[in-house]
């Protein structure tokens, strides 16, 4: 018998204001059309003014706790990945853990951009196999509105606010791949690209946020091999072939690239979960909305296979096999 992390909870939180890309091209010069065509995406949620990323945070996590039946004082960690956290420091985490009313446990960020909320998961998850923790608030949040440069209409069209989350609770499993829960993680960086994706400015060197910097072609071309690359790490780590996944949930960084990575996998588009259409890229938030968008309309349900797979910049990229 060994210790699996079973997700017991989802949760999602999405802003109010919604922007489609006909609003969008009032503002940039871009359209409609030109926006569809290159990236599937059709409008984002931008978070209100004083809305911040502590907000959204706080309504998908209580949110995955609700539906996991979990009170705070059950909670034994919580994390949140994020690229835009509301300080320097302390720790989104931190306003999350006070709002919740869970004083005294660890609570803390991970910053890996994109693939932040993958990397979350998989520390969660080491926390409970090494039986530290019981449980496991993991949530992926961002107001990626708040550092475009929405002159730029090849990266501002891209974008949007939300937050989704996840409760991982421990369980018994046998140790195969027919136990549910988390079943392997699977993490890579490589430095040398941060160039292409990053924001321009920090506290050491800038002393600002930045403004979010993007060279697509390169980041697509790595994005399509990276990805492919660790989905196929994470199938071949547990036994199983991508025709034994029932759901691919990736990062929701552009058609496109979904379209590319689930065809080099094989893997048929109606086994995809895209939400990129109605939310853009969310950075840490996409996965967990796109696997709570499927947990909440039926698709995904309890016993399918998921596989996860994600890119964003440093470059980091990673998957999770997770057993629903």
């Amino acid at each position: 018998m060994i210790i699996r992390s079973v997700m017991t909870g989802v949760g999602s939180y999405l802003p109010q204001n919604v922007v489609s890309n006909a609003e969008l091209s009032k503002r940039v010069d871009t359209t409609d059309e030109w926006i569809t065509e290159r990236t599937g995406i059709k409008q984002r949620h931008i978070a209100a003014e004083g809305q911040f990323t502590s907000h959204l945070a706080i309504e998908a996590g209580r949110a995955a706790m609700a539906m996991a039946g979990m009170t705070p004082d059950k909670l034994d960690m919580l994390i949140v990945a994020t690229t835009t956290p509301d300080n320097t420091f302390p720790a989104t985490a931190a306003k999350v853990q006070a709002a919740i009313g869970r004083p005294g446990i660890p609570a803390f960020d991970v910053q890996a951009v994109c693939s932040g909320w993958i990397y979350a998961l998989a520390t969660a998850d080491n926390f409970i196999k090494a039986g530290q923790v019981k449980s496991a608030l993991v949530i992926g949040a961002e107001t990626l509105s708040r550092f475009l440069d929405w002159t730029d209409r090849s990266s501002c069209v891209l974008f949007g606010d939300g937050a989704g989350a996840v409760v991982l609770q421990a369980a018994q499993g046998q140790g195969t791949s027919a136990d549910r829960g988390v079943l392997s993680t699977h993490l890579h960086s490589d430095g040398r690209y941060f160039d292409i994706l990053q924001a321009d400015g920090g506290v050491s060197t800038t002393q600002t946020t930045g403004l979010l910097r993007m060279k697509g072609k390169e980041v697509f071309r790595h994005a399509v091999v990276n990805l492919a690359e660790t989905a196929r790490e994470a199938v071949d780590a547990n036994g199983v072939t991508f025709a034994d996944v029932d759901w691919l949930v990736p990062h929701q960084a552009n058609s496109r690239i979904l379209d590319s990575t689930a065809e080099k996998l094989g893997i048929s588009p109606d086994k995809v979960i895209i939400t990129v259409d109605k939310h853009a890229n969310t950075s840490a938030a996409s996965i967990p909305l796109a696997l709570n968008q499927g947990v909440k309309d039926g698709r995904i349900k309890p016993g399918q296979l998921l596989l996860m797979e994600t890119m964003g910049g440093g470059f980091t990229w990673g998957s999770a096999l997770v057993r629903f």
